[in-house]
């Protein structure tokens, strides 16, 4: 039987295999890497020989003492009646083209399909670890081209392309099969059929290998042949067990082994976890792991990757951790069995990436499965650091690409901010992400101090930075808006202009309207000049906004002139601008002027609402005018608009006032029958009042007293509460009033 020993194989490099007493031979192989082309040679004969080979510009000579020289060109396999000669040449088309040992694909395989199992992992880990097994236990194999082979003269008997030889057993389903093919063959290499079995197992052509497998049992246990399946035979098998996924056959191969008295090496120890890994039984893979420090062996560098395969299997991150500290302290003590080839650093170096890598993996999957994770993924990065591994940027930049959900705001901020402390380039569009998962998040603050690191840091800030930061400061406008706080509004607006943000209407109209609302009629003139001033053209909410302003600070003339200029500049009125424009009349004391409005908000196309008459009445009731606010309480419904609350307890307030309780306790009845909600204050008016007046009226009619309603402040004017708000930074300066006003407009005040 024959064993064989490997060396570490980097560049060019020496590999001689031990064969026993009936086989003793050596022989040597180097690669040639010309034209992206890989050439050596393997060879060993039945009688003790020396087999060299060396290479000219043009032609590629084995030379053997008993033989005599061989020209080997193209890729084949040359058989000839003392020395078995192959020739290597890589082919990575196909699975019968390359040359590399079976067991070294299988480890490179192992390493590799963890990493690939998603598609944004692009991880260069598992080429990293290519051939870079270290066992005592490993044979380098040849395969050839289909191309023809050139033979020397006399030299040769006959010659095999090993590809076209594996094709035509590719049908084959049990050992008569096989033997029906190699029948005329003489006695072939082993090496020849572990890669053929290795091809077979990447083919998922299973049953092919296991039939050539048998054949090879039945040779060996046939007395005139000597030929039989060994170490790297089983090797080859098992690596086509886990590649064609044909797990239930592992305990019959592991059985053969130990019938045909062959003990289990490294590499096959490493298949086993590889295949209990592809299972998902992660503990069984640990436990193989003892097993190989039990009967004595040393792990190697693909031992520990594996190991850290399984914690990734089990997403158990911290335990990865743990496992690498571990394993680091074996390498700090010298306890990693090496090579004198071997670069121990290097392999430790690129164990500590992988290290990361699954560290890296888990985190992710942490990340998309939900909110709850949070957590583990932030203790996980701060044990890391503990640790002393450090992700790169592109994995921190992926990390960054997971967080989606609300809740991983704080992530991708911690993210962020190791990214930019590796004073390293950072993706733009990295950042533009952040910027949209705090908005999400209602961070806006935080979204535009990253805006802020584009600006004086870099990368420069495309279309898409500006659309979601004006997305944000538009969600910040809109809460100032609705609240009143018009001082945050002006604010906001600065700072956009500070940040090389021009406003648009819809940001100007959110500040205008949070000044009309608070009722600051001064500053809603400023905002609507500095609108002008600097080129954005006023729209209908703009004039609509600054009407109501100046109509609440009564400035009716005022408010009249910007009415005139609306229309000369061609903006048409709506149903908003119509309604202000009538309270406005009312409070000039010009109530004759609504007959004319309404007739011309029918004449455009605008029909008057509810929402027009309450504005009417309302005027009416607070300018005294009670009995023309009962007019156009009638006129209403005969318009067949049904009045509201509002509507009745504008009425009957101004009703109450006037001296008129009956027919306010009138009107207080007709709403309770229509199921309307009168407040505590207008039954308060009409009870005073006809007790003020003498009238006689049954009191007990109008029921029970209205619970007080609680008073709901729609405007804030304290800065504080809308800092809580908005989750904006609270200023502890009081407001500056030239904050309402640009440069230009103040040089020319």
């Amino acid at each position: 039987m024959q064993s064989l020993s490997i060396w570490s194989w980097k560049g060019d490099f020496l590999a001689t295999p031990h064969l026993d007493s009936d086989f003793i031979s050596s022989y040597s192989v180097k690669q040639w890497r010309r034209r992206k082309e890989i050439w050596g040679v393997f060879g060993h004969c039945r009688q003790s020989c020396s087999l060299s080979f060396y290479s000219s510009s043009s032609r590629r000579f084995c030379s053997c003492n008993l033989c005599g020289n061989l020209n080997l060109q193209k890729g084949c396999f040359l058989h000839c009646s003392k020395p078995h000669c192959v020739l290597l040449k890589e082919r990575r088309t196909s699975s019968f083209g390359a040359w590399t040992s079976p067991t070294s694909a299988l480890e490179q395989e192992v390493c590799g399909s963890e990493i690939s199992e998603s598609s944004d992992l692009d991880h260069s880990f598992s080429v990293e670890f290519k051939n870079n097994e270290v066992d005592n236990n490993e044979e380098v194999i040849g395969m050839g081209e289909e191309e023809e082979c050139v033979e020397l003269e006399g030299q040769l008997d006959d010659k095999i392309d090993v590809r076209a030889l594996a094709q035509s057993l590719q049908s084959a389903k049990n050992a008569d099969d096989i033997e029906n093919v190699l029948k005329n063959f003489k006695e072939l290499p082993l090496p020849v059929y572990s890669t053929i079995i290795s091809g077979f197992g990447k083919d998922k052509i299973f049953y092919s290998a296991m039939a050539l497998v048998e054949w090879l049992k039945r040779k060996g246990s046939d007395g005139h042949n000597t030929t039989g399946p060994n170490l790297f035979i089983y090797n080859s098998l098992l690596g086509a067990v886990r590649q064609c996924k044909q797990f239930g056959v592992v305990d019959r191969v592991m059985e053969d082994m130990a019938e045909q008295g062959i003990i289990p090496n490294v590499v096959t120890y490493n298949t086993l976890m590889a295949i209990y890994v592809d299972q998902c039984r992660p503990n069984e893979a640990f436990n193989v792991m003892f097993e190989i420090q039990q009967r004595g062996l040393s792990p190697s560098h693909v031992t520990y990757s594996i190991a850290l395969l399984a914690y990734r299997r089990m997403e158990d991150a911290n335990g990865a951790l743990r496992f690498f500290i571990e394993t680091r302290e074996k390498y700090k003590n010298g306890e990693v069995v090496k090579t004198a080839d071997e670069d121990l650093e290097h392999e430790y170096a690129k164990f500590e990436d992988f290290a990361i890598h699954i560290c890296y993996q888990v985190m992710r999957r942490w990340l998309v499965k939900g909110d709850h994770l949070v957590g583990n993924v932030l203790r996980l990065l701060s044990d890391m650091d503990k640790a002393e591994l450090h992700p790169s940027r592109m994995q921190y930049e992926r990390l960054v690409w997971a967080c989606t959900r609300e809740s991983h705001y704080v992530v991708a901020k911690e993210l962020y901010t190791r990214i930019r402390e590796l004073e390293d380039d950072i993706s733009l569009s990295v950042c533009n992400h952040v910027i949209w998962l705090m908005g999400k998040a209602k961070k806006w603050w935080a979204a535009l101090e990253i805006y802020e690191d584009l600006l004086d840091k870099g990368p420069k800030p495309n279309n898409l930075s500006y659309e979601l930061i004006i997305s944000h400061f538009n969600i910040l406008l809109s809460a100032a808006s609705k609240k009143g706080i018009w001082r945050w509004g002006v604010r906001l607006i600065n700072k956009m202009q500070e940040k090389g943000l021009k406003p648009r209407s819809r940001e100007w109209n959110s500040v205008l309207v949070a000044c009309s609302k608070a009722s600051e009629t001064a500053a809603a003139v400023q905002i609507f000049r500095r609108m002008v001033d600097q080129g954005e053209k006023p729209t209908i909410l703009s004039y609509g906004a600054l009407l109501s302003a100046l109509e609440k600070g009564k400035m009716y003339d005022e408010a009249l002139q910007v009415w005139k200029h609306m229309c000369k500049v061609g903006v048409k009125p709506n149903l908003y601008a119509y309604t202000i424009l009538v309270s406005v009349y009312i409070g000039k004391g010009q109530p004759e002027e609504v007959d004319s409005v309404i007739r011309e908000m029918v004449s455009s196309g605008i029909e008057p609402t509810v929402v027009t008459f309450n504005a009417i009445i309302s005027g009416c009731a607070n300018s005294g005018l009670g009995s023309a606010a009962f007019e156009w309480f009638h006129r209403m419904k005969v318009q067949n608009i049904k009045p509201n609350e509002i509507t009745y307890e504008m009425l009957i307030l101004a009703l109450a006032r006037d001296g008129k309780p009956r027919l306010a306790y009138e009107l207080y009845l007709s709403a309770r029958k229509e199921g309307l909600r009168l407040s505590s204050k207008v039954y308060d008016a009409v009870k005073v009042s006809s007790q003020i007046h003498n009238a006689s009226i049954d009191l007990n009619a109008l029921g029970p007293r209205p619970p007080e309603k609680k008073r709901i402040v729609k405007i804030r004017k304290v800065l504080s509460k809308f800092c809580k708000l908005a989750d904006v930074p609270r200023r502890s300066k009081p407001f500056d009033k030239d904050e309402l006003y640009t440069s230009p407009t103040k040089e020319n005040q």
